[in-house]
């Protein structure tokens, strides 16, 4: 088994990565793509898809992931398609009930000002969902979920 590599994750952000690159990038190589193309296929998801607040760019690189990992990447064989659209709603979905949200501008409170996750806890929780989820048995598991991450 490999080391969780949640804390890794957040390591990426503290050194400047985006949310959704600190996702994809600290595990892309699990799936046949460079750390280059993640960061550049990744750089407009920041603040919450190109500075729009709205979906959470952690998720979004979650999701992307799951695309990557589920689908056959063949546009004229659709049979995978609806099962990879299942498994990003599975994700969402527990995404959604850990925080509340799955919108960047409600998770950091910036209309409300009520904080529902800061950034390095929606980054755990989508590398959690990554190693839960799309590499089940692959790695140790993680410390349980914290509210301060």
């Amino acid at each position: 088994m490999l080391k969780s590599r949640v804390h890794e994750a957040n390591l990426r952000h503290q050194r400047g990565y985006n949310c959704a690159q600190s996702v994809v990038c600290t595990y892309c190589g699990l799936l046949n793509m460079s750390e280059a193309d993640a960061l550049r296929a990744m750089e407009a998801f920041a603040g919450g898809i190109a500075g729009s607040g709205s979906t959470c760019g952690a998720l979004c690189g979650l999701l992307m992931l799951a695309g990557l990992k589920n689908s056959n990447g063949d546009v004229n064989d659709r049979s995978g398609r609806g099962s990879t659209v299942q498994l990003g709603r599975q994700l969402l979905t527990r995404f959604k009930a850990w925080n509340g949200s799955d919108v960047c501008r409600e998770l950091k409170g910036l209309e409300t000002g009520k904080v529902l996750r800061k950034c390095p806890g929606c980054i755990a929780d989508a590398a959690r969902l990554a190693e839960e989820v799309l590499f089940e048995g692959i790695f140790e598991p993680y410390a349980p979920r914290t509210e301060e991450e």
